[in-house]
């Protein structure tokens, strides 16, 4: 692919690729400029962690150019590397144009929306972000016209999904469905981005080598595996997304803004009726984060409810946490079915605890609380994700290397 008449994107204060800018073709280009791509310029990719974290103000729009940057990277080199798989230039412009476009669908304050706002507003209702950037790219498409075939889009759709049932690619190549989305270890170039991009962002120096990790990479039985010699790069990447999950994006202060972001769009719901335009494109395509500075500049009486709580938040009268305690992996059911709410308000009301404010508690309501379980892992739940990696040495370059074990090894 040729970068001839394309375009670079020098690097930002946010990036985590600090030596070369980024280039793109203007096939690439073509997708780039359009409302739709252009629309995660104003979507934060970490939402409302930067009112904590000042130099968290890095957008899904730049992590998108990184993930389509990576996917290309990893596609050529495996084409390069292992010429014998049969990757061809078209194969990795629809790799790279999936990573590009695989964010298309995030809505405001990105997993807010999708994880705790769509869910509260539209109860019952199965929508996920990754639906929606189909949605998008689908009509992207059709309002620019881009060079692309039919079956190009099927292809890109499945990529994007990491779905390899839907498309002949899946069953001819399926290797190429673990760059951009992989959904058996969760490595793939997306979590590379993310997670070198947040820590980039937060002030943590992290130690992950991506350029190693993607030179690392090959093809084994139709799967990407990787140098036994970067088992702990790769342990290092999971451990990094545990932690950023732990100390960043599950931050107190974090969590308390967004319930009140939460509160001031579900206080505004019933007159503005945003929950209702993610199955349309042509209103979706504005729906940013410039959403809260659409309510606090209104003037309408129907949303004062919501501007108070904005207001609060401006002026840092912030949620207050009241306690916290880590339960084991095992016991979050117990945790969400008997950690509500209701039962709080019960059992504060019941008289049984000590040094309570009687009047206060008395005002106390289902109304006034709020529970957040997160649910803290590697990235496969209660499972190893080093499982489901696949390692080879330069003794075995085209087979599996198998770890040595000792009869008292317990390790999991």
């Amino acid at each position: 692919m040729t970068t001839v008449g394309g375009r670079r994107f020098p690097r930002d204060a946010h990036s985590p690729y600090p030596r070369t800018p980024v280039s793109f073709s203007p096939w690439i280009c073509s997708f780039i400029d359009t409302k739709h791509f252009q629309r995660l310029r104003y979507i934060k990719q970490l939402g409302v962690s930067y009112f904590v974290f000042p130099g968290a103000a890095h957008n899904r729009f730049e992590h998108c150019l990184g993930v389509g940057h990576l996917a290309r990277l990893m596609a050529v080199h495996l084409k390069d590397s292992q010429p014998q798989l049969g990757i061809t230039d078209q194969h990795v412009k629809c790799v790279e144009l999936a990573g590009l476009c695989h964010d298309l669908g995030h809505g405001p304050w990105s997993h807010l929306w999708d994880s705790i706002f769509i869910p509260t507003a539209l109860p019952g209702k199965r929508w996920k972000h990754e639906d929606a950037s189909e949605m998008m790219f689908d009509d992207l498409v059709e309002t620019y016209r881009p060079e692309i075939t039919p079956e190009e889009v099927v292809i890109v759709k499945a990529l994007i999904a990491g779905d390899r049932t839907r498309c002949p690619l899946g069953t001819e190549k399926p290797f190429l469905f673990e760059i951009v989305a992989n959904t058996r270890n969760g490595l793939d170039v997306d979590k590379f981005d993310y997670i070198a991009r947040d820590c980039h962002a937060v002030g943590d120096r992290g130690n992950l080598s991506i350029s190693r990790l993607i030179s690392s990479a090959r093809v084994i039985d139709n799967k990407i595996c990787y140098d036994i010699k970067d088992a702990n790069q790769i342990y290092e990447l999971y451990y990094t997304r545990f932690s950023l999950h732990k100390r960043v994006y599950n931050h107190k202060t974090t969590k308390a803004i967004e319930y009140m972001v939460i509160d001031a769009l579900l206080a505004a719901e019933p007159y503005l009726k945003v929950a209702y335009l993610v199955d349309k494109p042509d209103r979706y395509v504005f729906l940013t984060d410039n959403l809260l500075n659409k309510i606090e500049e209104s003037t309408e009486k129907e949303l004062e409810p919501a501007r108070a709580i904005i207001e609060r938040l401006r002026t840092r009268d912030l949620y207050r946490l009241v306690d916290y305690k880590v339960f084991s992996y095992a016991d979050h059911d117990m945790v969400r079915q008997n950690v509500t709410p209701a039962r709080i308000v019960e059992v504060a009301k019941s008289g049984l605890l000590e040094g309570v404010d009687e009047e206060l508690v008395l005002q106390l309501t289902q109304e006034c609380v709020a529970v957040n379980v997160s649910v803290l892992h590697y990235g496969k739940g209660p499972s190893n994700p080093l499982d489901d990696v696949t390692f080879y040495s330069k003794q075995q370059p085209d087979g599996e290397y198998a770890f040595p074990r000792s009869s008292d090894d317990n390790r999991q």
